[in-house]
């Protein structure tokens, strides 16, 4: 009977061991917490008691396949407080630099002061509600954040939209976009806030905030006169550049090559950067982002570089 009783007791103890090693650990392994990115597409998330393994592969991490928003009209983001820039400690994860990801190679900047760019602002949602940020904080749809590829985590930059004028506080808590071409992914409500949201993407301008420094107003267009129609003096327009050659007859061969393609208007013209004159070939203005989305595309199976986004 004892040895009965001993071989139950030695089983049950058996079982709980077997039950404590299955269970796997949420702490990410050394490559997505000392990593880039903790997402290679359009967003990662946080959200409340959401079980976020992120040694998981991203195929296989998030609950949802595809990014969506939530049911029902947009909310009132108009009393959302925007996060008030000040000096933080720079993130133990999501700083690594220089990174890859997708065979591209990106470097942090030490800080948000002085950086200043301006291209296509995308925005994520749903799916990455609820799940870490690069920098291993909850992402929450319902705040002003963002995901940028080069600002230092966390820091805060304002962005405004250029077609409309809105302009909001960002508090950058994550890495990406890594889709071509984006420059800033925008947090849901910060998206609704100014006005990149319901289209998807927007033109915006990306200016680095140094918390240290007095906080310039924003610049909002100003409303136009009742019964009256106003048209910007300049409305922002997307160009594609294919390269900047110091030598003119380069320049000249490839705009030869994207002419005879016919996706847009070919420009070359000369600019001075670093002290140095370079040779600026440019396709466009394309109507929107999904034209320029295309014709990047179409470029790059021409056997040329992959176009960078301009915004004029």
């Amino acid at each position: 009977m004892k040895t009965l009783w001993r071989l139950s007791w030695l089983l049950a103890i058996t079982l709980m061991l077997v039950g404590c090693g299955s269970h796997r650990s949420t702490r990410p392994s050394y490559s997505s917490a000392h990593g880039s990115s903790s997402r290679y597409g359009s967003g990662s998330g946080s959200g409340g008691g959401t079980y976020d393994d992120t040694s998981k592969p991203q195929s296989s991490r998030y609950r949802d396949g595809s990014d969506s928003i939530p049911d029902g009209p947009p909310p009132d983001v108009s009393n959302l407080p925007e996060p008030v820039p000040k000096v933080e400690q720079r993130s133990l994860y999501g700083n690594k630099s220089p990174y890859t990801v997708l065979g591209q190679t990106y470097s942090v900047l030490p800080t948000a002061r002085g950086y200043d760019e301006r291209g296509i602002a995308s925005f994520y949602g749903s799916k990455f509600h609820g799940y870490k940020t690069s920098s291993l904080e909850d992402y929450d749809m319902y705040k002003f954040t963002a995901a940028s590829k080069v600002l230092p985590l966390p820091s805060y930059a304002r962005v405004t939209n250029l077609q409309n004028g809105k302009s909001v506080i960002v508090r950058i808590n994550d890495r990406g976009p890594f889709h071509e071409d984006r420059v800033i992914d925008l947090s849901y409500a910060a998206a609704v806030k100014i006005g990149v949201w319901p289209k998807g993407t927007g033109l915006v301008e990306v200016q680095g905030i140094d918390p240290s420094a007095p906080l310039p107003p924003p610049q909002e267009a100003p409303p136009p006169p009742p019964l009256a129609t106003v048209t910007p003096a300049h409305a922002p327009s997307i160009y594609l550049q294919v390269g900047a050659f110091s030598d003119a007859a380069n320049a000249e061969r490839i705009a030869a090559q994207l002419r005879v393609a016919n996706f847009a208007p070919v420009q070359v013209s000369d600019a001075t950067i670093g002290g140095r004159l370079v040779h600026r070939v440019r396709v466009g203005p394309l109507s929107d982002v999904d034209s320029a989305d295309q014709v990047s595309s179409k470029i790059q199976q021409m056997g040329l570089p992959q176009p960078q986004v301009a915004v004029d």
